[in-house]
């Protein structure tokens, strides 16, 4: 079913077409969730928090941004609310390395390095940069998508990436010099 005739119908009162339409979000809710916390214990209390929302705001969704857009606000908003209550910096749990037979080993171990450094680096950056790193490069958010669900101006969001950009460079340049870890 089309997620526009999900909604209309879960905004009427279609239990079972809200449900479809829960499910057919969560593991993006959880995606940004785990991205902006950093850690799979937080991940999934925002991404529980997120869909109850949606599941009883459902009725107050206009049309007049995207679902996405909409859905995604309220994970932002969840995480950053989590952030001020925290302040504290939250590290990315290790991914497990996986070698596959034909694959050269240093190699693989050279990116799954390199790949955690790109996620410490990211878990580093302070909250409202993390943000928009996330939403744009990871969730593949326009620059005025990621404007609408942080209810910031566009020109905000375009400064946060730039930033975030300089800051990751320096943060992965000292990685790569061995300077910082963890």
């Amino acid at each position: 079913m089309i997620e526009a005739d999900l909604i209309k119908k879960a905004q009427a009162g279609d239990q079972e077409a809200l449900v479809e339409l829960l499910r057919s979000i969560e593991n993006t809710v959880y995606r940004s969730a785990f991205y902006i916390t950093g850690n799979e214990h937080d991940a999934m209390d925002v991404a529980q928090e997120a869909l109850l929302r949606v599941f009883r705001k459902i009725g107050t969704f206009q049309e007049k941004a995207k679902f996405t857009t909409w859905v995604q606000r309220i994970v932002s908003n969840i995480c950053m609310d989590r952030f001020r209550a925290k302040k504290e910096t939250l590290s990315i749990d290790e991914y497990e390395l996986t070698l596959q037979d034909k694959q050269n080993v240093e190699d693989t171990i050279l990116l799954h390095s390199m790949s955690e450094d790109v996620h410490r680096a990211i878990a580093k950056l302070p909250e409202h940069y993390r943000v928009v790193v996330v939403l744009r490069y990871l969730q593949d958010f326009s620059y005025q998508e990621i404007a609408d669900t942080l209810d910031v101006p566009l020109n905000t969001v375009k400064s946060y990436l730039f930033r975030a950009r300089h800051q990751l460079q320096t943060l992965l340049q000292e990685y790569e010099k061995g300077g910082i870890r963890g």
